[in-house]
């Protein structure tokens, strides 16, 4: 298989197990910490397994990746989707933000990824680009289509993002709030 897997494509339960292991060691431990040898025997299968399922660990990575935004764009927008249009759902993408790390000690993903991978041509980096652009995207969106707002809104998530975790920031989340406040408010 390619770096252009089908995230379409049903797994087999194999693959599953494959999936789900190397998305927790490549959270947990980080991506070029974590060997094949590892995943297989956590998923409970063999490396040729992996190999036939997948093709290569950067395809997995990639996958990993993939997946992971989609669950993260599907929590976002389910979470907003519950906020009456406006400033508030402007608003409610820290909110959401706040919950998705509480339960995400290593923070945000894509910035560990992109700070293995970031550089190369490692089929996962579009992939982190990807989200990135879609999280910006969301902003734009929210904010009626108005690009420069939705740029700025993203900013202030994306560096609140880093300093939570990365910056030992408990509070940079809130106080990107207050900042996104009076930017539309302002």
């Amino acid at each position: 298989m390619s770096a252009d897997f089908d995230l379409d494509q049903r797994l087999t339960p194999a693959g599953e197990r494959l999936l789900a292991a190397a998305a927790e060691l490549f959270y947990r431990r980080g991506i070029r910490a974590v060997g094949v040898d590892l995943i297989a025997d956590v998923a409970g299968t063999t490396k040729k397994t992996l190999y036939d399922r997948f093709g290569s660990k950067d395809t997995l990575v990639a996958l990993y990746l993939r997946r992971r935004a989609q669950r993260w764009q599907a929590f976002v927008r389910a979470y907003v989707e519950g906020v009456p249009p406006g400033r508030d759902r402007l608003l409610a993408v820290f909110d959401a933000l706040a919950e998705w790390l509480a339960e995400q000690d290593r923070g945000c993903a894509f910035v560990n990824a992109h700070a293995e991978i970031g550089g190369t041509d490692h089929p996962g980096v579009p992939v982190i680009r990807a989200e990135k652009a879609a999280t910006r995207a969301l902003f734009a969106e929210l904010a009626d289509g108005t690009e420069e707002l939705g740029a700025q809104l993203y900013l202030l998530y994306e560096g609140a993002n880093v300093a939570v975790t990365a910056g030992g920031q408990p509070d940079a989340i809130a106080h990107a709030r207050r900042a996104a406040t009076r930017l539309l408010d302002g």
